[in-house]
């Protein structure tokens, strides 16, 4: 879940025209994992709403899971708001953030509550959005290549250089990609597609949501990321079309958790339960930045979001994937098998 963007690690000290009594309120250290301009919006409206001061750090899910270990003994965030769930339940299981069950919990859909029950209530979902890819129309022509529709396809020799993903390390898109195709090949297999894909690899980023950019601009014809942030091309212009992949694909549960030990505690409850409400939940889609499907039963689903329904969806083993061994090991094993390979 999750903008996945160039704006690593640069803090947005959010100063809105807050009510007076800001000061007053405190404030409110947040991690925020999606778009920097879905961040924004939403600490905007929080201030808004609130008169609590927020100061907003944007980076990857993987990054801020490595932060939240970094801090563990004195902790500096208050919420991690956003990006993959599998960091978020690999956090929780380990520790480092708060059990909290929000009255708003009756409102959400039920994938949304599972996650919190898996977590014992140190995490809980707040949008979905299907893994897939998006490909550079005009640029496809230009080269003449086939269109591509599975993930067969991305590992054909005439996609040399022509696709980016981010790095499973920093990324938790990739890290969805990674543990989709282990569940939807079987291990051995899918270890062996990613070499063969490495072949075809012409950058792994940072951030997730990169690649949809770089497909978008033509400084890459394919990237993998999750369907909702090819979208966000796809409106703005560029000449993309997005593939939902014929074997099938995973998904994510775009989560949310409150730092164990947070300075700032009660002010974390608030943004943690009016995070979940159908009005915060819509400031995405008002701003034209999220078109994921929010968890909030009673939130507007932006039209031009993927539907999940008509997606063939694997059956994504959260518990499983989200947890701390697991994605330990499917990471050492990426990067000794699969990173370090010849081009």
């Amino acid at each position: 879940m999750k903008s996945r963007n160039w704006l690593f690690g640069i803090v947005a000290t959010i100063s809105v025209a807050a009510p007076l009594s800001a000061a007053a309120q405190g404030e409110l250290v947040l991690y925020c994992t999606v778009q920097e301009e879905w961040c924004r919006p939403m600490v905007t409206g929080f201030e808004k709403a609130t008169g609590i001061k927020v100061l907003m750090t944007r980076k990857s899910s993987g990054e801020f899971y490595a932060q939240l270990k970094a801090e563990a003994a004195n902790p500096r965030g208050d919420v991690w708001w956003g990006g993959t769930g599998d960091p978020h339940l690999q956090a929780a299981e380990e520790g480092l953030t708060q059990e909290y069950k929000s009255p708003k919990l009756a409102e959400l859909q039920d994938w949304a509550v599972r996650q919190a029950e898996a977590s014992k209530y140190r995490t809980v979902g707040v949008y979905a959005g299907a893994l897939g890819y998006s490909y550079n129309t005009e640029q496809l022509k230009k080269k003449n290549l086939p269109e591509p529709k599975c993930w067969s396809d991305l590992i054909k020799p005439a996609f040399k250089d022509e696709i980016q993903v981010a790095n499973p390390n920093s990324s938790g898109t990739s890290y969805t990609m990674l543990a989709t195709l282990v569940q939807l090949m079987g291990e051995d297999k899918a270890f062996d597609y990613l070499k063969a894909l490495h072949k075809n690899i012409n950058q792994y980023t940072k951030s997730g949501a990169a690649p949809a950019r770089a497909a978008a601009t033509g400084e890459s014809l394919v990237g993998i990321t999750f369907q909702h942030d090819a979208v966000v091309q796809a409106i703005g212009g560029a000449p993309v079309k997005i593939v939902s992949p014929c074997e099938g694909t995973g998904y994510e549960i775009g989560s949310m958790s409150i730092v164990k030990g947070a300075k700032n505690m009660e002010n974390a409850k608030k943004w943690y339960d009016w995070a979940l409400s159908p009005e915060a939940q819509a400031i995405g889609s008002g701003a034209k930045v999220s078109y994921q499907v929010p968890s909030n039963k009673s939130a507007p689903v932006p039209a031009q979001a993927p539907k999940l329904g008509e997606i063939k969806l694997i059956n994504y083993d959260f518990v499983k994937y989200g947890s701390s061994a697991e994605r330990s090991r499917l990471l050492t094993k990426w990067d000794k098998e699969v990173s370090t390979l010849p081009k």
